[in-house]
């Protein structure tokens, strides 16, 4: 067979999905040097984490703290910093752990966070959309 009739499949564009999302803290971080870090970048979750997270010994004898766990894990970047480990989060104000709970809440729920609601007045019911803590 000729090359000339040898038909090549058409490239597809491949779908993109977005595993990296950008957030700003509301407070940040203070380091050593008394810089702030507050931009940072914060991937998605996978099954892995949610697995390693349950085998961390801290979160076995508190399991309050897979929070602190799960946010290191999935937080690649907060300033200058290229890591982040439980430790270093446990110095954050509450304010800003609430903030990252809640984006990571949110990324990993593909996108919108709608609450069932209903109105006190007539009863309507209906969905509103939360907003991170420090959004305007």
């Amino acid at each position: 067979m000729p090359n000339s009739q040898i038909k090549l499949p058409m490239r597809r564009k491949k779908d993109t999905l977005s595993t990296e999302f950008a957030f700003t803290l509301p407070r940040g971080l203070s380091d050593s040097e008394q810089r702030v870090h507050r931009h940072g970048v914060m991937r998605l979750a996978t099954a892995k984490d949610e697995i390693l997270v349950q085998q961390e010994r801290k979160v076995k004898e508190n399991p309050a703290y897979g929070v602190l766990v799960m946010l290191a894990r999935v937080i690649t970047r907060l300033g200058s910093l290229n890591s982040v480990s439980p430790d270093l989060l446990e110095e954050l104000l509450l304010h800003d752990i609430a903030y990252l709970r809640e984006f990571y809440n949110r990324i990993n729920q593909q996108g919108d966070v709608h609450i069932p609601t209903q109105c006190p007045h007539c009863n309507t019911q209906f969905s509103v959309e939360l907003e991170l803590a420090g959004e305007s």
